[in-house]
C-alpha cells in the first residue's frame, strides 16, 4: 500500500517556493508589512506516489496547492509539472494545466453547484476542453460514475439528493473526469462522518492505482496521511521542517513538531489523543527568532531561540529534517516507538 507505483521519475517538483502578500500600510503602505504564508518549499512528487503534506492551519499546505494549481503567483521559486515550468506562465496557460493536476475538495457541500444536475457538473468540463461529440461525452461520464462507485442513472439528480460520502464522489468524479495525471487532496475527509472515512480513502487508494494516478494529500490529521501516504512532508509556518519516507516520519520522528503531531493521534484503546502541541501557531507576521517552533518545543535552548534550523537537506536514507537537536530527538522516537508502538510526546 505503501510502495510507490509506476516509474520513479518525477512528475513535478516545487523549488524555493514563496509566496508573501503585503499586509496593512494604509493607502500610502508606508507601514506595509509581509505576510510570509510560504517562504522556501522544496517538494518532489514521483509518478505513481502519494505525497502526504501536514501541519496545523495556517502552516501554508493549502497556498502550496493553489499554487501548483496555478491559481496563485509565487513571489519566487519555480514549479515544474510534468515536464513543463508553469511559474511565469500567462494565466490562460490555466485550462492547458487543468488537464495535467485537479483538486478535490474538502468540503462536498460547499464545492458543487447546487443548482446544477451530476451531468452538467461532469460534462461542463468536457466542453471546455474541447470534448463536444455527444456519445464521447456520455460514454466518459457514465464510467467516470461507475469508477467512483456511483450508476450513470443517478447523473440527472442534484446535488441535495446525495449523501455526504456520495457528494465527495460525485467531487472526485469531477476531479477526474479530465483524466489529469496529478489530484491534490484538501482534506477531503474531513468534512464526513468516520463511517464513511475509510470507504472515500479506500476508494482514492483504489483509484490512484486503477488510473495510475500521483496524489498529493493534504491534511491535519496524521492516521489519513499514515494510511495512503508513500512519503510525507511536514510543514510549519510556511516552511517544510521534515520529510521522507512514511514508515521514517511515523517511526523515528526527528523534529519535535512531527512527534507532537503523531503523539496527537487518538489511541483507538482510549479514543483519545497521547498528547497535544502546546501553545497556538506564531502570527506569522511577527514569527519568533530563530526557530519558529522554538517557543512551543520541550526541547528548545539558547541556539534553537536564536538561529534558524539548519538547511533541510535529504540524507541518503532520504530523510531530511530541520532542527539543531534531530538525531537526539529522533533516537529518542526510536525509543518510545520500540517499547510501546506509539511515539511519546
Amino acid at each position: 500500500m505503501h510502495e510507490p507505483r509506476g516509474k520513479d521519475d518525477l512528475i513535478l517538483s516545487v523549488e524555493d517556493l514563496a509566496v508573501h502578500f503585503p499586509v496593512g500600510g494604509g493607502l500610502l503602505g508606508r507601514n506595509r508589512r509581509m505576510l510570509r504564508a510560504v517562504d522556501g518549499v522544496d517538494l518532489n512528487l514521483k509518478r505513481g506516489e502519494c505525497l502526504g503534506l501536514v501541519g496545523e492551519s495556517g502552516s501554508g499546505k493549502s497556498t502550496v496547492a493553489l499554487s501548483i494549481l496555478g491559481l496563485l503567483a509565487p513571489t519566487r521559486g519555480r514549479i515544474v509539472l510534468d515536464g513543463q515550468v508553469i511559474t511565469g506562465r500567462p494565466s490562460g496557460d490555466r485550462k492547458a494545466l487543468a488537464r495535467i493536476v485537479q483538486m478535490v475538495f474538502q468540503d462536498p457541500y460547499a464545492s458543487l453547484n447546487p443548482r446544477q444536475t451530476v451531468r452538467r457538473t461532469l460534462e461542463d468540463p468536457l466542453r471546455v476542453h474541447g470534448v463536444t461529440a455527444r456519445s464521447e461525452i456520455e460514454d466518459r461520464v457514465a464510467t467516470m460514475l461507475r469508477h467512483v462507485g456511483l450508476r450513470p442513472e443517478q447523473a440527472d439528480r442534484y446535488p441535495h439528493e446525495f449523501s455526504g460520502g456520495q457528494r465527495q464522489r460525485i467531487g472526485i468524479a469531477r476531479a477526474l473526469i479530465l483524466n489529469p495525471r496529478i489530484v491534490i487532496c484538501d482534506e477531503p475527509v474531513s468534512a464526513l462522518d468516520v463511517s464513511i472515512r475509510a470507504q472515500i480513502i479506500n476508494l482514492l487508494l483504489e483509484l490512484k492505482d486503477t488510473l495510475g494516478l500521483s496524489y498529493i494529500m493534504i491534511s491535519h490529521d496524521l492516521g489519513v496521511v499514515e494510511h495512503m501516504s508513500d512519503r510525507v512532508a511536514v510543514m510549519y509556518l510556511g516552511r517544510i521542517v521534515e520529510n521522507g519516507d512514511w514508515r521514517e516520519i511515523f517511526e523515528r520522528p526527528a523534529h519535535p513538531y512531527t512527534r507532537a503531531l503523531i503523539a496527537a493521534i487518538p489511541d483507538p484503546l482510549h479514543h483519545a489523543p497521547l498528547a497535544t502541541t502546546g501553545g497556538d501557531l506564531p502570527n506569522p507576521l511577527n514569527p519568533p527568532n530563530g526557530c519558529a517552533f522554538s517557543p512551543r518545543c520541550r526541547y528548545a535552548e539558547d541556539l534553537c531561540r536564536h538561529e534558524p534550523g539548519p538547511v533541510l537537506e535529504t540524507r541518503p536514507d532520504g530523510h531530511a529534517v530541520r532542527c539543531w537537536r534531530s538525531e537526539e530527538i529522533a533516537g529518542q522516537a526510536a525509543m518510545a516507538s520500540g517499547d510501546n508502538g506509539h511515539t511519546q510526546a
